[in-house]
């Protein structure tokens, strides 16, 4: 398993010989640093922690400098874990960059969804509207709470609420292109969240 991190840039497209078009985003990947190394001695499984994007030392508190001074690096904003992976073949302090892709790679992206804010269940669920003619007085209600355990509402029940801002990985997105020399990914497909947004990419599962 091998991953990197790094941050949406946006949307665009790019033409194969053949002239067809390929709908790609832009992924700024890495430099990535290796912060830590996780065992199953010291800390019960393994895996690699990395970090990026620099963050100002009077941004960060003692633990965070600390913890990136062991890798003769400046804090950072992002940090995420990565298993499954070869310990032997990585080290504290260690750059990784977008060349560890290869164009024809399948890829897992995860990131976190455009927050939609407060919604309500025709835009949040897909639900049906009720009659809107005169008369009917339900147009856009949540829908019937149960004539089962009426003190309770029941884990799951779909209502009102919180949209989007969740954790999504997107899984076997083809690798277009890389830039090795400006750490671009280019990636077929859509990834989830806005512009600037912090991303990880790994090897995908599913061969």
């Amino acid at each position: 398993m091998k991953g990197i991190l790094g941050k949406k840039l946006g949307m665009t497209q790019v033409f194969t010989p053949e002239g067809n078009v390929i709908p790609v985003t832009v992924i700024e990947a890495g430099p990535s640093v290796v912060l830590q190394k996780k065992d199953l001695e010291n800390d019960g499984y393994e895996a690699v922690q990395l970090g990026y994007a620099d963050k100002k030392e009077k941004n960060a508190n003692k633990p965070e400098t600390g913890h990136a001074k062991k890798a003769n690096t400046a804090p950072k904003r992002y940090v995420r874990e990565l298993r499954g992976v070869d310990l032997a073949g990585f080290e504290v302090g260690q750059e990784i960059k977008a060349d560890i892709f290869a164009e024809g790679e399948f890829v897992d992206v995860t990131g976190i969804s455009k927050g939609k804010g407060f919604a309500g269940v025709i835009k949040r669920w897909g639900q049906s509207t009720g009659p809107m003619s005169h008369g009917s007085r339900y147009h856009r209600g949540p829908g019937s709470m149960g004539s089962i355990q009426a003190n309770r509402v029941p884990k799951g029940k779909h209502l009102p609420g919180h949209m989007g801002h969740e954790t999504i990985t997107i899984q076997r997105l083809e690798v277009i292109k890389v830039d090795a020399e400006r750490n671009v990914l280019l990636v077929k497909g859509s990834i989830p969240g806005p512009k600037n947004s912090f991303v990880k990419i790994k090897e995908s599962v599913k061969k």
